[in-house]
């Protein structure tokens, strides 16, 4: 019999959610308390290091701290050793808050973003919890837009302290310099191409630039911080600020942004200074409108491009839910009760009805996953998508139903690593039936991951396929 996971302080180890390079995370269930939670495991092998071991315990002592309204929150942990004798897979359990609503990075159009009153909106959010980390005394290090979420409610949570560092003492005030070199290239400091030592608080101050940057554009500004990057070297010698998309922000917002992007750390603004910055005192009329307001200005341009026609597809042949036009309209349920995830659609029709998913990179076809699954690998070799021979998985919850995946990686255009799964499973609904496919982001950046998606349902074999909602023929 094969090892299992262990119950975590009254949770279960569901369907796993997404995982990288270090540590993979599942869905957490307490059913008698009716709760769900999300549990980080990462493996412990005969073969880990000390050091990797006092990463971890830093990790968790670091997060277990945090109790910020913008950070996810550290509920437990289970340590289970390798060669114990134990029924259970060997691995470091962490269990934490559940992020219902998903990335938000999963919600901004390439290239677009959104509007700066939705900037601001989170900005505040982002850095309200970046400064409330660093009273604690801890460095997060890897402030980039996989790192943060959302809650059910759609407020802002920063996630993952795998790369914190604890760079000053709370108790007596004194601070140290810190040396290690970390980071994705795109989101770190300059400082960071050197040897020399670094201060803590500006870089993740740098990385909250790049991060407004990205939610006002869909873009990040460049590769890297460096001079091989065209993109930056032309940021340091002022020649970028009269070309897009510099050129289309506000003033105050090009000098929020140009603060917290100062290439001297010393003249980097810091947290205290960002909130007095006349952008952030502009009073917010978001924050008054609810939540599902809030949904609807942060997918705005989405809806715009015409991505969330693809989210719920126009139906035959069914007699409930049918619009003016006869169409049958795919509706999300209501076991959820949020405002937010309602308004972002965030549930899919499969075989055995609607469920809940965070991810808005999913799309239905008229043809079921046999057809499709060739198309589909057509498809990614012609965008040149590597991936594997697809697996056949059983539902765990319905052993009469499985479904197909593929897993896919590559690089996006600043070169970052990207790995996933393409979902294939049936659905129906009413007389209608085809495939459900859900594409599964693991590792990078969800914008990168959301291009993608688009490439792969305009590709041309797959395509004439997809499931989009009518245009309204009044």
């Amino acid at each position: 019999m094969g090892l299992k996971f262990p119950l975590v302080a009254g949770f279960k180890l569901d369907d796993r959610l997404g995982g990288g390079s270090f540590a993979t995370v599942y869905r957490a269930i307490n059913i008698e308390e009716e709760r769900v939670a999300a549990c980080k495991v990462v493996d412990l092998t005969p073969k880990t290091t000390d050091e990797e071991r006092r990463t971890l315990r830093k990790e968790m002592k670091s997060h277990s701290r945090m109790q910020h309204p913008n950070v996810i929150e550290f509920y437990n942990a289970v340590i289970v050793e390798p060669n114990s004798n134990s029924p259970y897979y060997p691995a470091v359990y962490m269990l934490l808050e559940m992020a219902a609503g998903g990335d938000l990075f999963d919600k901004i159009a390439p290239e677009m973003g959104v509007s700066e009153e939705v900037s601001q909106y989170y900005f505040t959010q982002m850095i309200s919890g970046v400064d409330y980390i660093h009273s604690q005394g801890v460095c997060h290090r890897d402030l980039k837009p996989e790192n943060i979420l959302l809650d059910a409610a759609g407020t802002l949570k920063i996630c993952d302290f795998g790369l914190c560092s604890i760079f000053k003492d709370i108790k007596s005030g004194k601070t140290r310099q810190l040396t290690d070199r970390c980071g994705s290239l795109p989101y770190v400091a300059p400082e960071l191409a050197g040897d020399a030592l670094y201060d803590a608080e500006p870089i993740d101050v740098w990385g909250c630039g790049i991060i407004l940057f990205t939610i006002l554009t869909g873009t990040t500004p460049w590769d890297e911080p460096t001079k091989n990057s065209p993109d930056f070297h032309r940021y340091i010698r002022g020649k970028c600020f009269d070309e897009d998309p510099w050129n289309h922000f506000s003033s105050d917002c090009l000098s929020m942004l140009t603060g917290l992007l100062a290439v001297d750390p010393r003249e980097r603004l810091t947290c205290s200074q960002a909130f007095q910055h006349p952008w952030m005192m502009r009073p917010s009329q978001l924050a008054n409108q609810g939540p599902a307001a809030i949904a609807e200005k942060l997918t705005e341009n989405l809806r715009k491009q015409g991505d969330y026609d693809y989210l719920t597809p126009s139906m035959s042949g069914s007699e409930s839910d049918v619009d003016k036009d006869g169409d049958t309209i795919m509706k999300a349920p209501s076991p959820h009760k949020s405002q937010f995830t309602q308004s972002l659609l965030l549930f899919s029709q499969t075989q055995s009805g609607q469920r809940y998913t965070p991810h808005l990179t999913r799309f239905y076809t008229s043809v079921g996953p046999g057809v499709l699954l060739p198309l589909i690998e057509e498809a990614l070799t012609a965008l040149r998508v590597k991936y594997k021979p697809p697996e056949h998985v059983k539902d765990k919850s319905n052993p009469n139903r499985g479904l197909v995946q593929i897993r896919i990686g590559g690089y996006d255009k600043r070169k970052l690593m990207y790995k996933g799964y393409v979902k294939l499973e049936n659905f129906t609904h009413g007389s209608y039936s085809g495939t459900f496919c859900l594409m599964h982001r693991d590792q990078g950046n969800p914008i990168s991951w959301r291009q993608l998606w688009k490439g792969l349902i305009m590709s041309p074999e797959v395509e004439p396929h997809v499931l989009r909602k009518r245009a309204d023929r009044s």
